[in-house]
Order: C-alpha cells, then structure tokens, then sequence
C-alpha cells in the first residue's frame, strides 16, 4: 500500500438508484468543501429512511468503477476494497464497534444507530465537523474519476441501492 499524504476529493455528488418503491433511501447528502482534502475538515449533513426494520444479515455489493480513456472499468475486489460483496454489513458494525459499547460521537449524541437492527423510520444527521486524517490508499485507487454502487439487500431481495461519483487527486 502507497501512503497518500494529501488527496483532494472533488465534485462528489449521489443519486438513489434503487426502485422507487425500495425501502433504505438517502434523502439527503450535503459534504463541503469542495474540494473535500485530506488530511482536513470536512462538514456534513445528511438524512435517509426505511419503511422496514432492517436486520442481520444485511448485504452490501458494492460495484467501484474507474473511467479510463472515457470508459467505465470495474475495479476488482483486492483487499476488501474495490468492487467487492460483503455478507453481513451488521457483523461488520459489531467488529468495528463491539455490541453493548456506545455509539462513537456524533451518532450517540445524535441517538443515531450503529447497530443492527436498524428501525423502520427516518434518520438525520444536521451538520457536522470532522476530521479527515491521513488515509492509507491502494497505488491503483488515486488520480481518476470513480464511481461506486452501493446495493444494499437482505436473502436477495434489493433495499436500497446508492450511486457516488467523485473525482480523486492526489500526491
């Protein structure tokens, strides 16, 4: 792995791209500056909902995709990064976050979830400050435009299903 020691995020932007009837969607997403630099601050604002519970295990495929000479080229799976499937998104919350542990700030402060079972209903996040410390970043996933896709479900069956676009500078 290459250490990046400044990278700048410029023109993010999201769209659903799931069913309309899906039931995760993001309503909103709002990150500045842009560029977004890292390491630096970064401020963000977002809400989304579910009309159902949502519980283990929670699929996540992500498809990341980089634009070469105009053309889209999926990136594979190496290193659990890139387009890659991972099985239970709420296993993963309990390894980062161990179950009975306070949610890390602001979702505590906020009485945001970080673990499953996620209740049907909505959720909000007003604006908030971070820090972005330094990152480390495959050699391949630097300088470029990307797109990633997020497709979120349950034994099979679409809930959600989120679009990014960015692009990455970096040194």
């Amino acid at each position: 792995m290459k250490r990046v020691t400044n990278a700048q995020i410029l023109g993010f932007d999201w769209k659903n791209c799931g069913q309309p009837d899906d039931p995760a969607v993001l309503k909103s997403l709002v990150l500045s500056p842009d560029p977004i630099t890292i390491p630096g601050d970064l401020s963000a604002c977002t809400s989304g909902s579910t009309s159902v519970e949502l519980f283990a295990p929670l699929a996540v495929n992500v498809t990341l995709e980089k634009e070469v000479a105009s053309v889209w080229i999926k990136i594979p799976c190496l290193d659990e990064v890139g387009s890659c499937h991972y099985k239970d998104v709420c296993d993963m919350l309990n390894q980062l976050i161990p179950p009975g542990q306070d949610c890390p700030e602001p979702l505590h402060t906020y009485g945001l979830p970080c673990h499953c079972p996620f209740k049907a209903g909505s959720y909000s996040l007003p604006q908030t400050d971070f820090y972005l410390p330094y990152i480390d970043l495959p050699y391949w996933l630097t300088n470029g435009n990307y797109r990633v896709q997020g497709v979120l479900s349950y034994q099979s069956k679409e809930l959600g299903c989120l679009t990014v676009t960015f692009s990455i500078r970096s040194q």
